[in-house]
């Protein structure tokens, strides 16, 4: 920069102003769950950082390491909220518009594994978004009801009392978008197991295999589609 022709004061509030604005970004992306996981990336984001831009010993961009916020709170409860940036931290309502649009991105993101319980979860922090915008005093009561639904979206056998059948994360997606049938879902369950084969989705006739699979144990083809979708989208199959 001294090459460039910019003196000593100019360089520091270049430097000055790029630190700021790089603070607002990291907070604003943290605070809208509208972000990349970058994890991977930091360590030589902070090396680039601390080399161009920074005098001082680098500092960490995120106190998440290799954790998402909604596991941070499942894991920290309330205590969470002190690993959130300073510029958030220090506003309650930024704390809560925080946390309330991550558990949304992640029920987003997560609703086309489970779209009847996601659904239910979203009308739940529906809630308690509408609770704390009239009950705005009662702060420690909303945050550890929001700790709460967190658990619930990270994991939906938390507070769920699911039968002793549906003992996987799959089954218990079909048993809420069945009507809660634990019969129909354990059935269609073990008729998909047995029938998948590796690599089905995106081959028509494997696909058209399970979907076979399916019918037998579902008359109606609108019902048919539905459970398709929801089967191709879990992990265990």
């Amino acid at each position: 920069m001294p090459e460039a022709g910019y003196s000593d004061s100019e360089i520091a509030t270049i430097k000055a102003e790029v630190e700021h604005f790089e603070k607002v970004r990291n907070e604003v992306k943290l605070a809208s769950g509208d972000y990349i996981d970058l994890k991977l990336y930091e360590p030589a984001m902070r090396h680039l950082i601390d080399t161009y831009i920074r005098a001082e010993e680098s500092e960490k961009i995120s106190a998440f390491d290799d954790i998402s916020l909604v596991q941070l709170i499942v894991e920290r409860g309330p205590d969470g909220v002190n690993a959130l940036p300073k510029g958030i931290r220090e506003s309650k309502e930024a704390v809560a518009e925080t946390i309330e649009n991550n558990v949304r991105k992640l029920i987003t993101d997560e609703m086309p594994i489970n779209p009847k319980y996601y659904e239910r979860m979203s009308e739940l922090l529906d809630a308690l978004i509408e609770q704390r915008k009239h009950q705005a005093g009662d702060y420690e009561k909303y945050l550890a009801g929001i700790v709460d639904l967190a658990k619930k979206v990270k994991n939906p056998a938390w507070g769920t009392s699911y039968p002793a059948s549906i003992d996987t994360a799959a089954k218990q997606a079909l048993y809420d978008n069945l009507d809660k049938n634990e019969a129909l879902a354990s059935a269609i369950d073990a008729e998909i197991r047995k029938t998948k084969k590796d690599d089905w989705r995106g081959n028509k006739v494997k696909e058209k295999e399970v979907r076979n699979a399916i019918r037998k144990h579902i008359p109606y083809e609108g019902q048919v589609d539905l459970i398709f979708d929801l089967v191709r989208n879990q992990h265990e199959y």
